[in-house]
Order: C-alpha cells, then structure tokens, then sequence
C-alpha cells in the first residue's frame, strides 16, 4: 500500500506545481501503468487471443498492475490510445484476410453412381481378414482334426460392416449385407452382397460377395 500512497502523492504534488485543474489531462493509460494506482482499471487493446479475457482486437478493462507485469512486457496488449488501435486494424487487415468463400458442389445422380460402383468393386475385389481366438474347449473335445475349428466369439454383421470401413474405406449398411448366422469357425466364406440393382456386375459374376477369411491369433 506505501507505493499507491506515494503514487497519489506524486499525482498530487505534479498538479500542484503545474497549477492543474483540470484532471482529464492525466488520464493517459502509461500514466496510471507506471504509477501503480489500482483502484481504476485500463483500456487495452489485445494483440492476441487470451482465455476468460479476450479474443485478439478486442478491447477490454484490466487492471494496471496485470498490464505493466505481465501483458505490456509480453506484448499481449497494447494501451488503448488512437496510434496503437490504427496500428491494430492495420495488421488485422494484412494477417487475417477475410476468408474465400467456399462453394457447395452437389452431386447428380451419375456421380453417386459411379462412387457405388467403385465402392462395390473394390468389396467383390478385396479380401477381409479377421483374427480370432480358439475355443480351446471345443478344440480339444474335436472328434476328429478335419472337425472345423470353432471361434471364442462368433464374428456378427456389426463386426464385418466396421471392419469393412477399417480395411476397405467403404461405408456399407446392415441392409446391404447378408448374414443369417454368425460366423464361428475359421476359415474363408463368401458373404452375400445385396446392393442396388443398378449397379452393374462385373464380367463372370452372378452376384456379390464379399470374401472373408478368418484366421488365428
């Protein structure tokens, strides 16, 4: 408290010296900055974005002490006189130019096509693979070791349709794939496809599928 004491003092004695009445004179932001007096908050002008303060050009009311210790000797913020704000929308306009506008092109029914027809010849042209464990339990109680080995967890559609988007990069729906039971054993299958009509078959196929070999971990 001594050092805001000897700043009003200080105030004081200038005006007294200088015969000042009026005291709008010394409301220059530096002023109150350099001599420690707290109870009146600053007008600044930020020069970058701070949290729970302001975004970048804004002007907000901080205290003096918060200004001379840690925003002014960071540049974080200007005083908010006419040369600094002109300066400030000056950059503004150089750095942040306005932003181009971006065009929304619709697609017509020939481009989906198309993309449906890359999606499903990619599906009837991959394979998926997919790693499980054993049932060790079913595995040993085999008759015979042409028995087909059994899974831990029997593979579902929703598994196939995510690991189809993972390995493929194709989005395909539970309607377009044909799964009446649960794959649970190792082994290569050939999926069903059911996909729109539309789209023609390649040359030598009667339908689609989709190849899914299931192998050990």
């Amino acid at each position: 408290m001594a050092y805001i004491q000897y700043g009003r003092n200080a105030l004081r004695q200038i005006i007294n010296d200088a015969n000042i009445h009026n005291r709008d004179c010394l409301m220059h932001p530096l002023l109150y900055a350099c001599q420690g007096i707290r109870y009146r908050k600053l007008e600044v002008i930020l020069t970058t974005s701070i949290e729970k303060l302001g975004k970048a050009g804004e002007t907000v009311k901080v205290a003096p002490g918060y200004f001379r210790n840690h925003l002014m000797p960071k540049l974080l913020a200007v005083p908010n006189i006419d040369k600094f704000a002109y300066l400030i929308r000056e950059q503004r306009k150089i750095y942040q130019p306005e932003e181009e506008k971006v065009q929304v092109v619709t697609k017509n029914v020939e481009d989906k096509t198309k993309e449906y027809e890359k999606a499903a010849n990619r599906l009837i042209n991959a394979q998926l693979v997919l790693r499980r464990f054993i049932n060790v339990e079913k595995f040993r109680a085999r008759a015979t070791k042409d028995d087909p080995i059994e899974l831990r967890s029997p593979v579902t559609k929703d598994e196939l349709i995510a690991e189809v988007a993972r390995q493929l990069c194709v989005q395909i729906e539970p309607e377009n794939l044909y799964l009446p039971t649960p794959l649970s054993t190792f082994g290569e299958f050939e999926v069903p496809l059911r996909l729109p009509k539309s789209i023609p078959l390649p040359e030598g196929k009667v339908h689609w599928t989709l190849q899914v070999k299931i192998r050990g971990k």
